[in-house]
C-alpha cells in the first residue's frame, strides 16, 4: 500500500494539472477573438494575421525541432500546403478580418458553428448516412443562429456588417473543409508539427500579398496596441495554449478535452461586453446556448458513429 500511495498522488496531480491546462486553453483561445478585435482596430487585419502566423509558426517550428521531429518529405508537403491555404490563408485570416466589422462575441459564435457546416458538407458529399442526432443538432444549431441574428436583421443593410458576416462564415466553412481534409490525410503527415509549417507558409504569402495590394502599413507605424495584441496572440493564444492543449489531450479523454470549444464563445462574448461594450442581449445569450447545444449533439453523434465503425 505504501508503494501504491505515491503513485495515486502523482496520477491525481497529473489529472488535476490536465484540467488546469484545459482551463487555460478554454480561456486563452476564447480571448483570441478579443485580442484580434483590439489589434485590427489600429492596423490592417490581414497584415496582423500574417505577422501573427509568421511569428507563431517559427515558435512552433523551434518547439517541435527541439523534440526531434522529422521534417516532411515528398508528398507530405502537398497536404501541408493545402491545409495552410484552408486553415490559415482563408480561415484564420478571414476570421481576423471579419472581427474588424462585427463584434468579437459574434465572431466567436460563428466560429464555433463549423461542425454544423461539416454535417451540411457530409449530407452533400458523403454516400454514407449521417446520424439522425447529427441532423437534429444541425437543425438546432441553425435555429440558434436564427435567434442570434433576429435582432441584427436591420444590421444586414449595413454593408460593413454584412461583409464581416460573410468573411466570418467563409472562414468557418474553410475550417470545416480543413478539418475534413485533416481527418482523411492525417496518417500521411504529422498534424501537430505541420501546424507551424502551415502558419509560416500562410503568414509569408499573406504578407507578400498585402504589400502590393496596399493592405498593410509600415511596421514603424503599427501602434503599440496592435503589437501588444500580436504578442498576446503569439505567446498566449498560440504557444502556451497549444502546449496546454497537447498536455490536456494526453491526460484527459477526447470528450473532456473538447469542452473548450463550448467555453470559448462564452469567454469571448463576456470579455467583448466588458472591454468593448459589445451588446450582450437575451437573443445572443439564448441563441448562443441553443447553437452550442446543436454543436454538442453533432460532435457526440459523429463521435459515437466513428466508434461504432471502429468496433465493426
Amino acid at each position: 500500500m505504501q508503494r501504491l500511495y505515491p503513485s495515486f498522488i502523482r496520477n491525481r496531480g497529473t489529472r488535476f494539472k490536465a484540467f488546469i491546462a484545459l482551463g487555460l486553453v478554454s480561456f486563452f483561445w476564447g480571448t483570441t477573438w478579443i485580442a484580434s478585435k483590439e489589434g485590427v482596430r489600429h492596423m490592417p487585419a490581414l497584415q496582423l494575421a500574417g505577422l501573427r502566423q509568421l511569428a507563431g509558426g517559427f515558435l512552433y517550428l523551434i518547439f517541435f525541432m527541439s523534440k526531434g521531429r522529422v521534417w516532411p518529405r515528398g508528398r507530405e508537403w502537398r497536404s501541408i500546403i493545402i491545409l495552410s491555404f484552408l486553415n490559415f490563408m482563408l480561415s484564420n485570416a478571414l476570421s481576423t478580418w471579419g472581427v474588424k466589422y462585427i463584434s468579437a462575441g459574434l465572431g466567436s459564435i460563428i466560429g464555433a458553428t463549423f461542425p454544423l457546416w461539416m454535417v451540411l458538407i457530409g449530407l452533400s458529399t458523403n454516400k454514407k448516412s449521417i446520424p439522425t442526432t447529427a441532423i437534429l443538432g444541425f437543425l438546432l444549431g441553425f435555429a440558434g443562429i436564427c435567434v442570434i441574428f433576429y435582432e441584427h436583421l436591420y444590421d444586414f443593410l449595413n454593408t460593413s456588417f454584412l461583409f464581416g458576416i460573410i468573411l466570418s462564415v467563409a472562414a468557418t466553412w474553410s475550417w470545416a473543409f480543413g478539418t475534413i481534409y485533416t481527418k482523411k490525410h492525417a496518417k500521411s503527415f504529422n498534424p501537430y508539427f505541420s501546424f507551424g509549417l502551415q502558419m509560416i507558409i500562410s503568414g509569408t504569402v499573406i504578407l507578400l500579398v498585402c504589400e502590393p495590394a496596399n493592405l498593410s502599413i509600415p511596421l514603424k507605424n503599427i501602434p503599440w496596441q496592435s503589437w501588444a495584441a500580436i504578442a498576446y496572440l503569439v505567446i498566449f493564444s498560440s504557444v502556451i495554449s497549444f502546449i496546454a492543449y497537447l498536455y490536456a489531450l494526453q491526460h484527459l479523454s477526447a470528450e473532456q478535452t473538447s469542452v473548450y470549444a463550448y467555453i470559448n464563445p462564452v469567454v469571448a462574448v463576456s470579455f467583448g461586453a466588458l472591454l468593448f461594450g459589445e451588446k450582450l442581449t437575451a437573443f445572443i445569450a439564448i441563441g448562443g446556448v441553443v447553437t452550442l447545444l446543436g454543436v454538442y449533439l453533432i460532435n457526440r453523434a459523429l463521435r459515437n458513429h466513428r466508434n461504432k465503425e471502429i468496433a465493426i
